[in-house]
């Protein structure tokens, strides 16, 4: 397996102000970095990050969100569109910097809710949207890896369960799943069950520990979390996310509210050591 740190916890937009930090992550040993696709407007920042990435010898995978004027689920086939067509314009800037895989809650709208079940309808809708999606990023050779989250930051996928059962409706090689051990740990009865129970469409992974501190501080059960990994026989990438109070907008939206750890820095650190530690 190799490892990754994800970049939202410091930045939204990964600049030449961040160069300093691409080379920290390099030195303590990562494989790759995740890079967060919010801004779209401007090929060129990708661009140059490509470059410095290759300079460094770090792999990349990436991560976004969907709003709710692209949500894929909408009952609105213009917004349906508008979410293809971002899906598409996000997998452009990451082929800028050579992204492997698209992560991240891009089934529905974050932080929408309707006050209901997902219905029939939505499910449709959803697989519509991404068997559009999946032909252009099929086209593009990166693969998108659905993720679900706790029924508190959406409604629509929020189990291994019901994202499994998405990704064989779109039934499309570049359309699969992710597994985070944050989410699954709020809503699974068990890290080692819930990942054997998607072993078959899981291609990306994230670390992340019950209180989105340092890995292996927490209450996570990871003697499950890598014994289900060991088991299922995953290969991929193992990508520590965290979350901090450096960007007020992004610490609001992941309920960060109070220091989780001393430094980032040391986040990357001893969550790699853990990691590696475990495997």
């Amino acid at each position: 397996m190799k490892t990754g740190m994800n970049l939202l916890l410091w930045t939204t937009h990964v600049t030449e102000q961040h160069d300093a930090l691409l080379d920290q992550i390099k030195a303590l040993g990562f494989d790759a970095v995740e890079i967060p696709i919010f801004d779209t407007a401007d090929l060129a920042p990708f661009e140059r990050l490509g470059k410095r990435l290759k300079a460094l010898g770090l792999s990349a995978t990436a991560v976004t969100v969907m709003g709710a004027e692209n949500n894929p689920i909408s009952p609105d086939g213009t917004i349906r569109n508008a979410a293809v067509a971002h899906l598409d314009r996000v997998m452009e800037c990451g082929q800028a910097f050579g992204c492997e895989i698209l992560c991240g809650p891009i089934h529905s709208a974050i932080g929408v809710f309707s006050g209901h079940a997902p219905t029939d309808d939505e499910f449709q809708w959803g697989v519509d949207t991404f068997q559009r999606a999946a032909e252009k990023a099929q086209a593009r050779g990166i693969r998108m890896a659905v993720e679900y989250l706790n029924r508190f930051e959406l409604y629509f996928l929020t189990t291994v369960k019901q994202t499994v059962r998405f990704v064989r409706a779109v039934n499309h090689p570049y359309c699969k799943m992710m597994y985070d051990s944050f989410h699954a740990h709020i809503e699974e009865k068990g890290q080692t069950q819930a990942i054997a129970a998607c072993a078959a469409e899981t291609i990306h992974v994230h670390v992340s520990e019950n209180d989105r501190g340092v890995p292996g501080t927490g209450q996570v059960h990871w003697d499950e979390f890598f014994s289900g990994l060991k088991q299922s026989g995953y290969d991929g990438y193992l990508t520590i996310e965290a979350f901090g109070r450096a960007l007020p907008a992004l610490a609001a939206a992941t309920r960060v509210w109070r220091d989780l750890f001393p430094d980032a820095m040391d986040v990357c650190r001893d969550g790699l050591a853990f990691v590696k530690s475990r495997l």
